[in-house]
């Protein structure tokens, strides 16, 4: 049996079923590059980030 014997499926009918199964496109931006500080302009991760840093390596 080889693949021209199936019946073709419509591409919008795929991406339809492919949506249900796995869910929508991911978002363009993920939500801790959203989460940004007004007053600072960092976003949480950065902060996080920051708190991380040794004493000895300044900052």
């Amino acid at each position: 049996m080889s693949d021209t014997d199936e019946p073709k499926e419509p591409e919008w009918k795929r991406k339809q079923r492919l949506a249900r199964i796995f869910g929508d496109e991911l978002p363009e931006t993920t939500q801790d590059e959203q989460e940004q500080s007004a007053e600072s302009g960092e976003s949480a991760s950065d902060r996080w980030l920051k708190s991380q840093v040794p004493p000895h390596h300044g900052g």
